[in-house]
């Protein structure tokens, strides 16, 4: 893997979820690309203070010298971030639609990682956000949703339903990751058909080939409830998922268990389309 985009509002900086990208692009030894949007169509917050002269335009003129501000410090905090874990990196500063930018730019990367909650709309509060939910649909990249805070990848969980896109997720995780090899691997397996034991010796020698320490778990009961439980418990997990294309990706969140895991888990999730 080459380069990562790491993807945040200019004006509000995820530190957590750039400390966990610096981690991933440490022993990747990945280029990051800090993709700092401005919503030119969304409404700007002002920041309230007194005025004492200058009226509207005074007022005007200083809520933009103050969001100008805000932005140059975030900016300066990603590059001394990425200096201090010793990666590199360079910035976009995208002025514009945000999820148009965002597109744009993964169609050259090979990772773009997002806070679940990012947003451009000051009344929205749920994860994932609409803006999230578009570029899950949309990237031309894979996506890894950022942890709620910092910790190093000590298992992966490959979610398996025999699908086509689950083993493509496997397989593009395993090309970017090739470092992760001795890190502890478990298939977990999300849906009713049983394994045969020709589909299980075929995953597992593929899988033998790039990791280490492999296991496989099969979930009984309610596919949703029981996936979120069982992951739910794995504390410094990646979860690894498929989606099917992008015709299908947005049934495939109305039916809500990437969504649910998304909302609900702290752990870092990649999702990449089929």
């Amino acid at each position: 893997m080459e380069k990562i985009l790491f993807i945040t509002d200019g004006l509000n900086l995820d530190q957590d979820a750039l400390e966990f990208t610096c981690y991933l692009a440490g022993f990747s030894r990945s280029t990051v690309t800090g993709i700092f949007l401005e919503n030119v169509l969304g409404n700007v917050k002002p920041i309230l203070e007194k005025i004492t002269s200058g009226g509207f335009q005074g007022f005007e003129k200083r809520a933009y010298e103050t969001k100008k501000e805000i932005i140059a410090s975030n900016r300066n905090s990603f590059l001394e971030t990425c200096r201090r874990n010793t990666v590199r990196c360079n910035i976009h500063n995208d002025i514009g639609i945000p999820t148009s930018e965002v597109i744009t730019e993964s169609r050259y990367a090979d990772l773009a990682v997002v806070s679940p909650n990012l947003s451009f709309d000051s009344k929205e509060d749920t994860a994932p956000s609409r803006f999230v939910k578009i570029l899950l649909e949309e990237s031309e990249c894979p996506v890894l949703i950022a942890p709620e805070s910092f910790r190093e990848i000590e298992e992966i969980v490959f979610t398996y339903n025999g699908s086509a896109s689950s083993v493509f997720a496997i397989k593009q995780f395993t090309y970017l990751f090739p470092n992760l090899e001795d890190i502890r691997t478990i298939i977990l397996q999300v849906n009713d058909k049983p394994w045969t034991e020709k589909e299980k010796n075929n995953f597992r020698g593929w899988l033998q080939k790039h990791y280490s320490v492999i296991g496989f778990e099969v979930l009984a009961g309610d596919t949703e409830t029981a996936l979120y439980t069982w992951i739910q418990q794995r504390e410094n997990a990646i979860v690894v998922m498929g989606a099917y294309g992008r015709s299908k990706i947005s049934q495939f969140f109305r039916r809500s268990t990437a969504e649910l895991l998304i909302r609900a888990l702290s752990q870092p999730i990649f999702i990449t389309h089929y």
